[in-house]
């Protein structure tokens, strides 16, 4: 009978100190999210600033924290979101609201027929600003080939 119990203890126990707390996690000012048309079939990369709204196709995405793990522990982002669907001539209506993880998006996965909505990673502003700017707009990628084989 007390076998069990100790490997059930041990267990949980086990559990508790393999995952961070939210405490251990540092915060950041904006949260990568990646969002599925499903309809189109396209997957767009965004990025959304703490506690400023962006839209999404229909939906508007509120990031209200975004937190990742320090580098020496194992990797995980996670943010609380909010996410309503505005429609004309309908109010608004709240798709989602809670916390979803990059690590395993299926936890708390946001219901909708059209969009999917799931974290990629937490970045600073800076660091966020500074990735928008890859490539200039006005160049093509065949531009691009050319130029390099001059």
């Amino acid at each position: 009978m007390r076998t069990p119990l100790i490997r059930v203890a041990v267990c949980l126990t086990g559990t508790l100190f393999a995952t961070s707390s939210l405490a251990d996690l540092v915060p950041y000012d904006v949260a990568v999210l990646q969002g599925l048309n499903k309809i189109t079939a396209r997957v767009s990369e965004f990025k959304a600033p703490i506690n400023q709204p962006v839209t999404f196709g229909s939906l508007e995405i509120t990031a209200r924290d975004c937190r990742k793990s320090s580098p020496e522990d194992m990797p995980e982002s996670v943010s609380f979101l909010e996410i309503d669907d505005i429609k004309e001539n309908v109010e608004k209506t709240r798709m989602f609201s809670g916390w979803m993880f990059a690590s395993s998006p299926a936890v708390s996965a946001m219901e909708h027929p059209v969009y999917d909505v799931w974290v990629v990673n937490c970045v600073s502003a800076t660091d966020a600003a500074g990735a928008t700017t890859l490539l200039p707009e006005t160049e093509t990628e065949t531009e691009i080939e050319t130029q390099s084989s001059e």
